[in-house]
């Protein structure tokens, strides 16, 4: 199978002229396409496959001056949850199934409304009503229809919060509160994974990474035991979309 299907990305594969005039063998996304379907297996695979023969997806072309080779096919072998599809959980979204992760889970309980219509880069006026979840998803079909998506059309509780992390290489937070980002924080940490965690106010917001051996969000917010609030000051000054944009 892993032989025949090499041949076959092969022979769909062409020479594509860079600007420095060097040639780059790579392999179009019709030609992914047909060759999942005719395999009965994912656009995911073709990919990884083709890099594994050195063979570039042409969608990944304008990411080959940062990323080598090597670097795609591990962000197509990487698993991302974002928990939070809001304003940052959407944008991050987007960014990520552009450059290439390869398998996402997606978990948020909400669904949009119209004053997300702001900053919220998965709603528009037909998706009022919708799940954020079952958006996300759909958007990231949009983009790439290989990619492997798991959605949960579910909040973030101290019960479920292990078993959402358990199968990700790294979580991202884009949580709305703050007892939440502590309880996935928590489960990130037992799970031996890294989490990046952003929020915003107004014009303003932070971004970081805790990595399972840091003190993390304490540093932050001061010790969890101890929160006089539940939301941050994004309750006081809003949330706009230029400051999402930056911070995703």
């Amino acid at each position: 199978m892993a032989k025949a299907l090499s041949l076959h990305i092969r022979d769909a594969s062409r020479q594509h002229a860079l600007d420095d005039g060097t040639a780059c063998p790579v392999i179009g996304i019709g030609e992914v396409e047909r060759i999942a379907r005719e395999a009965g297996i994912d656009g995911r695979q073709v990919e990884i496959a083709a890099l594994q023969d050195n063979i570039l997806p042409d969608r990944y072309l304008r990411n080959r001056n940062a990323f080598s080779n090597a670097d795609q096919l591990n962000l197509l072998e990487s698993t991302v949850g974002i928990v939070g599809l809001g304003g940052l959980g959407g944008m991050v979204t987007e960014t990520l199934a552009r450059m290439g992760i390869g398998r996402f889970y997606l978990t948020d309980g909400d669904v949009f409304e119209a004053h997300n219509l702001n900053r919220q880069l998965l709603s528009r006026m037909d998706t009022i009503g919708v799940a954020k979840a079952d958006a996300a998803k759909a958007r990231i079909k949009r983009i790439n229809p290989g990619i492997d998506v798991i959605s949960k059309a579910t909040y973030l509780t101290p019960e479920n919060a292990a078993a959402l992390v358990a199968p990700c290489d790294i979580v991202v937070d884009c949580l709305d509160t703050i007892q939440s980002r502590f309880t996935l924080q928590a489960a990130a940490q037992n799970a031996g994974i890294p989490m990046v965690s952003a929020a915003i106010a107004g014009m303003s917001g932070h971004v970081t990474t805790i990595y399972p051996e840091d003190t993390g969000l304490e540093t932050i917010y001061g010790p969890p035991a101890q929160l006089q609030i539940t939301k941050g000051a994004e309750a006081l000054l809003g949330c706009l979309a230029a400051a999402v944009n930056l911070k995703a």
